[in-house]
C-alpha cells in the first residue's frame, strides 16, 4: 500500500477525490494480505470500520467534517475499546472487551477517525522489541528478521509498512520514540499529563504517556489537537489550555538554541548512527539555530532508576489481575490463594513476572529506603539536570537509540542489554518531558532516529523543530519495500 500522510489524505477527503470507505478498504486489504507477515495487528475491526467509514463519508458529503474525519487509524492494544478486545499483548486479558472506551479513543472517534484494528505490543508494555507479546513478535518492515522495537512495535510497524496512516502508542521509557526510530517514522511523546491516561491500561502510572506514531510531525500535531486536553477522570491529567499545534508549525528557528548533551554521544553509540544524528543537527543549524554543548550529568543513572521505579509501580498496578473480576482465570483451583497464584502463573509471561517480583522486592520492608526512595531522589536529580539545560537552550537534540534495529532473539537472553536500548529515552519519561523521534538517515540500510526533547509543555516547540527538519529533508519519505528490504527506487532520501 502506498503511504500517504494524514494531511494529504485529509485534503483528498475534503475535496471529494477519495472516500473514507476506499481508504479503509485499502487498509483492511493490506492488513489481511501482505501485512500478515508482520504480525502487527492482534485484532481487526472489518465490519465496524466500514460502517464508520460510510458515516464519515456522509459527514464529508454534507460539509460537516473535521480534518480527521474518515482517516483510518489503529490503536495500540493497551487502550480500552468497546468495539474490540483489549489484550495488552497478554494471555491474562485474551478476549477481554472493555465496557468503556479510553478517553484518547473516544476523543479521536469524536474527531472522526475510523478504527481499523488494534496493534501488537510487548505484554503490558513491558519490553523493547514486541517479543514479550503473548501473540508472538512483530517483524520490522525494513527486515522481517529484525525487531521494530517496543513496546509500541505493532503500531510502528503498521505505519512504516503503510498498513495505516497513523496509530496510537504509549511511552513509559521510550516505547513510542524507540520503535519510531527503528522503523523510520515519527514518534511523538507529549508532556506527561497532556493526554488523558483514563482507559489506558496502567504499567507505571507516573511514567506512562499516550502519544502518536505517524509519518510526519505535522500529522502528530493534527492528532494532538484531538487527543490532548484535561480529563477529570484522570488524576494525572493537567488542566491547561490546549494550543492549536498546527498553527505553530513553520516557525523560524533563527536565534533558537539547540542543546547537544555530551552524555548522549557515549561509547555505546554506533559511530554511523552518531554521524547521521550530527548531520541532522547540522540541518537545524542551517535553519538559523545555534548549537551548543550541554551536560546531563546524572543521565547515566536513568536506566537503573527507571528499573526500580517502573517495576515498583507495575507490581502495584498489576495486582488487580487476580482471576476474580475479569481476565484469565485458572480452572479447578482448590482455594482462593491457589486461584490467585495459578491464574497469575498462567496469565503472565516471563518479563512481566520478572518486573512484578523486582517491584515487590524494592517496595518491601527493609528495602524501600535503600532502593525505591533512593531511586526517586535520583529521579529528581535527573529532572533538575534537564531544567538547568532548558534555562540555557530551547530544545535538546541527540540520538533516539544506540543502534539501528537489532535481530529478533538477539537480546532476549540478556535483559540488561535489552533495557540499555532505551538509554537515551528513559530520562525524558523520568522528568515528564515531551520528546519526538524523527527519521534522520540509514545505517546499513536500516533507519535511525533523531530525538528532540523540549521543556515541560514545550510540545509545540518540539513539533515545530521536527516539522522544520522534515521540510528540509526527505528521510521521512523513505518506505521499506514489501519484502522487508529497502527499495532504492523509493528511497532517494537525504537533504533536499
Amino acid at each position: 500500500m502506498q503511504r500517504q500522510t494524514i494531511a494529504e489524505l485529509s485534503r483528498q477527503l475534503q475535496d471529494g477525490s477519495v472516500k473514507s470507505r476506499d481508504l479503509v478498504e485499502r487498509c483492511l486489504t493490506a492488513i489481511e494480505g501482505p501485512g500478515r507477515q508482520l504480525n502487527a495487528f492482534v485484532s481487526v475491526c472489518g465490519e465496524q470500520a466500514l460502517v464508520a467509514a460510510d458515516a464519515a463519508d456522509e459527514l464529508l458529503k454534507a460539509g460537516r467534517a473535521g480534518p480527521l474525519t474518515g482517516i483510518p487509524f489503529a490503536h495500540k492494544d493497551i487502550f480500552c475499546t468497546t468495539e474490540v478486545a483489549t489484550t495488552c499483548g497478554s494471555r491474562m486479558l485474551e478476549g477481554y472487551v472493555s465496557p468503556f472506551d479510553a478517553t484518547a479513543v473516544a476523543r479521536l472517534r469524536e474527531a472522526g477517525v475510523v478504527l481499523v484494528g488494534k496493534t501488537n505490543m510487548d505484554e503490558f508494555a513491558m519490553g523493547s522489541s514486541t517479543e514479550t507479546s503473548y501473540f508472538g513478535p512483530t517483524g520490522n518492515p525494513w527486515d522481517l528478521h529484525r525487531s521494530p522495537g517496543g513496546s509500541s512495535g505493532g503500531s510502528a510497524a503498521a505505519v512504516a509498512a503503510g498498513l495505516v496512516p497513523a496509530a496510537s502508542g504509549t511511552d513509559t521509557g521510550g516505547s513510542i520514540r524507540q520503535p519510531a526510530a527503528l522503523t523510520g517514522i515519527t514518534g511523538f511523546k507529549p508532556t506527561y499529563g497532556r493526554v488523558s491516561r483514563y482507559g489506558m491500561v496502567a504499567f507505571a502510572s507516573s511514567l506512562d504517556q499516550a502519544g502518536t506514531l505517524t509519518l510526519t510531525a505535522q500529522d502528530a500535531a493534527m492528532l494532538m489537537e484531538a487527543m490532548a486536553g484535561f480529563d477529570p477522570r484522570d488524576s494525572t491529567s493537567v488542566d491547561r489550555p490546549v494550543p492549536v499545534y498546527t498553527d505553530e508549525l513553520n516557525t523560524s528557528l533563527a536565534g533558537k538554541r539547540v542543546g547537544v548533551p555530551r552524555e548522549f554521544f557515549d561509547e555505546g553509540l554506533d559511530p554511523d548512527n552518531e554521524q547521521r544524528v550530527r548531520e541532522a543537527i547540522a540541518v537545524l543549524e542551517g535553519q538559523g539555530a545555534k548549537v551548543v554543548e550541554v551536560s546531563l550529568p546524572n543521565l547515566g543513572l536513568s536506566v537503573p532508576t527507571y528499573y526500580i521505579v517502573a517495576p515498583a509501580e507495575c507490581s502495584s498496578n498489576l495486582s488487580r489481575f487476580d482471576g476474580v473480576r475479569y481476565g484469565h482465570r485458572h480452572q479447578g483451583a482448590a482455594d482462593l490463594e491457589s486461584l490467585y497464584k495459578l491464574t497469575r502463573k498462567e496469565g503472565f509471561g516471563a518479563e512481566v513476572k520478572r518486573r512484578i517480583m523486582t517491584g515487590a522486592y524494592v517496595l518491601s520492608a527493609g528495602y524501600y529506603d535503600a532502593y525505591y526512595l533512593k531511586a526517586q531522589q535520583v529521579r529528581q536529580l535527573i529532572s533538575e539536570d534537564f531544567k538547568r539545560c532548558f534555562a540555557e537552550v530551547d530544545i535538546l537534540a541527540g540520538p533516539t537509540t544506540p543502534t539501528p534495529a537489532f535481530l529478533l532473539g538477539e537480546k532476549t537472553d540478556d535483559p540488561v542489554q535489552m533495557y540499555l536500548n532505551d538509554i537515551y529515552t528513559i530520562g525524558v519519561n523520568l522528568a515528564g518531558l515531551p520528546g519526538i523521534s524523527v527519521p534522520c538517515g540509514l545505517v546499513q540500510g536500516l533507519p535511525v532516529g533523531l530525538q528532540l526533547i523540549g521543556p515541560h509543555f514545550g510540545d509545540t516547540a518540539v513539533l515545530n523543530f521536527a516539522h522544520v527538519y522534515q521540510q528540509q529533508t526527505q528521510w521521512h519519505c523513505l518506505m521499506p519495500a514489501p519484502t522487508g528490504t529497502p527499495d532504492a527506487a523509493d528511497n532517494a532520501g537525504g537533504a533536499s
